[in-house]
Order: structure tokens, then sequence, then C-alpha cells
């Protein structure tokens, strides 16, 4: 494998990272550049990756780049390293792992033909459990795509979508694990309040939506059926989701996740 750089190493970079080397990547062949030389040789330490504190150096021969810092410093930090691809004899491929950020603004920064990958990730990729949502850009083959689709599984899945898609995915997958917290959030207070000790309804809400989460992934069963499954005419659980259906819960996710795409949206215009 050639070089793989990962410019910008917080907590997306290291989740990168991390996941590369767990699946077999040498990581000899990483390299993670941070401003800050002290949190460079944490990552040295931890990894035994390669730290570079200049980006220029760290894309000198690299295949794959993978841009992981805020979508503000895309384009400064396109600009910064567009002389050094340029001058590559490697054919390297450029992923941003930041939101509202254009590939045609990106195309635009780099030399002529830089192959581009635009990728919205979540944060369960700190546990290897991410969904990866990807955009091809025009320059993009197929091998380029395989390339990058091949270390993007190393932290969760992968998913192709038009650029047109990138902001509803962005709000159904890349927000989405905040909208569960505030759930979980939610749940466990309302436990307190029917009587249950802060530690106890804390346990009781997490194993719940851990569960719940690995049964619509792993049981083969859409969301409706399970949610059927578990609510016994008359019963406990009808009570509930009767009080949820009456406040307007599915309307509220459906103003949520539109207001999230357009946000998203407006970003990627500024």
């Amino acid at each position: 494998m050639s070089t793989i750089a990962v410019l910008g190493c917080g907590k997306i970079g290291e989740a990168l990272v991390s996941g590369l080397v767990k699946s077999g990547t040498a990581a000899s062949d990483v390299i993670a550049t941070n401003r800050n030389a002290q949190r460079g040789a944490e990552l040295h330490e931890r990894y035994g990756v390669k730290d570079e504190q200049d980006n220029t150096r760290a894309v000198e021969r690299a295949k794959v780049i993978f841009l992981c810092v805020k979508p503000p410093q895309i384009v400064p930090l396109l600009n910064e390293i567009s002389r050094a691809l340029d001058d590559n004899d490697e054919d390297s491929i450029v992923v941003s792992m930041a939101a509202g950020v254009p590939i045609a603004d990106m195309e635009e920064a780099l030399p002529a033909g830089t192959p581009v990958i635009r990728c919205m990730p979540n944060t369960p990729m700190l546990l290897g459990a991410g969904m990866n949502a990807v955009v091809r850009g025009r320059y993009v083959n197929d091998d380029h795509l395989a390339t990058v689709t091949e270390l993007l599984s190393a932290v969760g899945e992968v998913l192709v979508l038009k650029e047109s898609q990138i902001d509803a995915a962005g709000a159904l997958s890349g927000s989405s694990p905040a909208y569960v917290f505030l759930m979980a959030e939610a749940m466990i207070e309302a436990g307190v309040e029917q009587g249950l000790a802060r530690a106890e309804a804390e346990q009781l809400t997490i194993s719940a939506l851990a569960g719940a989460g690995a049964m619509l992934k792993e049981s083969g069963e859409g969301p409706a059926t399970l949610r059927a499954n578990v609510s016994s005419p008359g019963g406990t659980t009808m009570a509930a989701l009767r009080e949820f259906e009456e406040s307007g819960f599915r309307g509220m996710f459906f103003r949520a996740i539109e207001a999230c795409t357009r946000k998203a949206a407006q970003l990627s215009k500024k």
C-alpha cells in the first residue's frame, strides 16, 4: 500500500488512523499531521504511525489524502498542498471528511484532473461502527473509488451517493447520533422522574437503545415490523406510542431532518 496521509488528527482523523491500523494497514504507511508537536508524538506512540507537522511534506508521494479538518479550513488546506500534489508522481486521491464544501470548490483549488471524493462520516466510526456516505468527483474512476471504499471500510460501512443527496445523508447519518443521544437523555430523565435511581435509568436506557439498534441491523426485519412485535393490543407499549403520536413525534422528525438538510445546503452555498 502506498502512503496514506491523514491531515488533521482530531477525533475523526484519529478514528480513521486507529481503524486503518487495526484493520491491517501498516502503521509505517500512514502519516498523520497535526500542528501540535506533542499531539503528533502521542499519535505516533499510540498507533506507530509517522507524525508530521508540515502538510506539504505529508502529501508527497501519498496515494490517498484524507482531509480531516473543519469545513472553513478545507479550501485553504487544499491551496497549501496543491503545488506538492502537482509535483507528485502518484495519482493522489483527495478525500474530504468535512461537511458543506462542494466537490467543485475543492477541484478548483487543486491541480486539474485531481480525483476528489467527498465523504460524510459520523462519530460511531470512533468504535468502528460508522456510516460513511461518499460522493465521487468527475475525475474519480472505479479504481479510485474502490481504494477509498476499502480504506473507509476499516471504520464502518460505505454508501455511494450523488452529491445532490449528501445533505440529506448528513441529516440522517452524520447528525443523527446527536438525535439518539438527546432521546437517551430524555428517557433517562423520565425514568428518574418515575422513581428510578439515575444509574439504574441510564443502564436501562442505554442497554435498550443498543439492543434495539442491533435488532434493526441484524434481524432482517423492518422498523415497522419490529415496533409492532413489541406493541401488544391495548398494552403498555401502545399507551406510550399513542402519546408519541399525539405529540407529533413523526412530524417532529420530518421537520428536524428538513431543517438539518436545509442548513447543510446553506453552508454549501457559502
